[in-house]
């Protein structure tokens, strides 16, 4: 038999498991809330966060006089034991719950006064030495602990994500530059458009990542700000006057983040502002990233009866019944986080919403869906670099014979022979199968000399000046 102690609640008794660190509430809640099987241990990121501010609020209570130092020492302890990884096992409620997030605290509460316990010499569950929430929870609220947690573990994120995305930035950077003297034909529509160098085309892939690299760093500015302090509504009840200049200060310094205090709690309390931004930008990078995506997978098409201008690493079989097929699937699977993002998104924004006067209760969907948003679109990058762009290698012969076959540069000829001429060019050459080349030699229109200095590769992909036609 599973040996147990005797915890109390509001509800009454209950049994708990001897050796768990968490208490009666976190076992109800455990019960309660069976919905995804993914518990918030899950994100470390968000542990770490909520043992950071239990150990800043236990400092700061010490400093005003209201806890004592051998309580607050042996919190701050069992703080930095999570804050290094310990006993992160023991946070086991569900990411999606009822509560506002209210069973995530007490989780952390629990786990905390317990270890504090043991560290005290005293036995788990004996809270008449240290308590949950008399001294682990002291001047704080689930209300401005949960967001303040939920903001610093998103901004280790999404630190984490620019990292990635700077690498497969440089990746892309790369390959422009190894593809920068590689011609080939550009395309609108799907249709054939006028030539450009395949290191143009992945030029831009990077600079559409770094452009969302800095949009993603401003929008984490906005989550420096916290209601930390704010306790149940940001009236800032049982708190004392000091608390929330003394606990930020606290949480900077452990976090290494330069948090700032809301100017008014009571909005900072109710408002989602800040996430929805944020989740707005990662749907922005996820939307961008997928673009990018399915232009790897189209210049890939083939090999016989696609494009066929580039060739991305085989990483697998691609069929259980087409022999030698090979599939583009980082690209595919990068695709799908895409997906998932822009669903993330739609649901912050509508969590965000919902809520109702002085509190949002549904901050743990925003947590949960930032949280995967964040790690996913992170792990997307660095699968993408490593297992797809860095490998990519280019079909020169294909990509120049494409371009003297294309009809598409007869554009370059517009300033040149005038676009009615052009237009009669690109007529004939589509109907006779004839190139370009031919047919405006055969009109007279050219001399050879002036279509040789005219098509050059360097002329084709950059501005030149030209004389107009009279």
């Amino acid at each position: 038999m599973q040996l147990t102690r005797l915890e109390h609640d509001l509800l009454g008794d209950r049994e708990v498991p001897i050796a768990a660190y968490y208490g009666v509430h976190t076992l109800r809640a455990f019960e309660n809330f069976a919905i995804t099987g993914i518990p918030i241990s899950t994100y470390p990121g968000l542990i770490r966060a909520l043992a950071c501010i239990k150990q800043a609020a236990a400092l700061a209570n010490h400093e005003l006089g209201l806890l004592d130092a051998t309580r607050m020492r042996a919190i701050v302890a069992a703080c930095e034991e999570i804050r290094g990884g310990a006993l992160h096992e023991h946070f086991v409620v569900d990411v999606i719950q009822g509560g506002a997030g209210t069973s995530t605290n007490m989780n952390a509460n629990e786990v905390i006064a317990n270890r504090a316990l043991e560290l005290l010499g005293h036995a788990r569950g004996d809270y008449a030495q240290l308590h949950p929430n008399e001294h682990v929870n002291m001047s704080q609220s689930t209300n401005d602990v949960y967001p303040t947690a939920l903001k610093i573990a998103t901004y280790f994120g999404i630190l984490g994500l620019v990292e990635a995305m700077a690498t497969l930035r440089g990746a892309f950077e790369d390959k422009a530059h190894e593809f920068r003297d590689v011609l080939k034909m550009g395309r609108t529509q799907l249709q054939d458009a006028v030539p450009m160098t395949l290191g143009q085309e992945f030029s831009t892939y990077a600079v559409m990542l770094g452009e969302d690299e800095q949009r993603l760093k401003e929008a984490v500015q906005l989550i420096c700000e916290i209601n930390l302090g704010a306790t149940a509504i940001g009236t800032g009840i049982t708190a004392h006057p000091a608390y929330a200049e003394r606990v930020c200060l606290h949480l900077s310094r452990i976090t290494g983040v330069a948090l700032q205090t809301a100017p008014n709690l009571i909005e900072a309390t109710q408002d989602c502002g800040a996430f929805v931004q944020l989740s707005g930008v990662l749907k922005r990078v996820a939307v961008k990233l997928s673009k990018t995506c399915n232009d790897l997978r189209l210049l890939s098409s083939g090999p016989r009866a696609g494009l066929n201008e580039i060739n991305l690493p085989p990483m697998q079989a691609g069929s259980s019944i087409m022999p030698g097929k090979v599939n583009p699937v980082i690209p595919e699977v990068v695709n799908q986080i895409a997906f998932e993002v822009i669903g993330n998104d739609v649901t912050v924004s509508f969590a965000a919403e919902a809520g109702q006067l002085q509190l949002n209760a549904f901050e743990p969907i925003i947590a949960h869906s930032l949280f995967k948003s964040v790690a996913h679109l992170r792990n997307g990058c660095t699968t993408l670099t490593e297992r797809c762009v860095r490998g990519i290698t280019a079909n020169r012969e294909r990509l120049r014979a494409m371009v003297e076959q294309s009809i598409g540069i007869v554009t370059a000829l517009n300033p040149y022979i005038g676009y009615a001429n052009a237009t009669a060019v690109a007529a004939e050459a589509h109907a006779s199968g004839a190139s370009v080349y031919d047919v405006v030699l055969a009109r007279g229109l050219l001399t050879r000399e002036e279509l040789e200095r005219i098509l050059k590769p360097e002329t084709l992909t950059s501005p030149q000046a030209f004389q107009p036609r009279a």
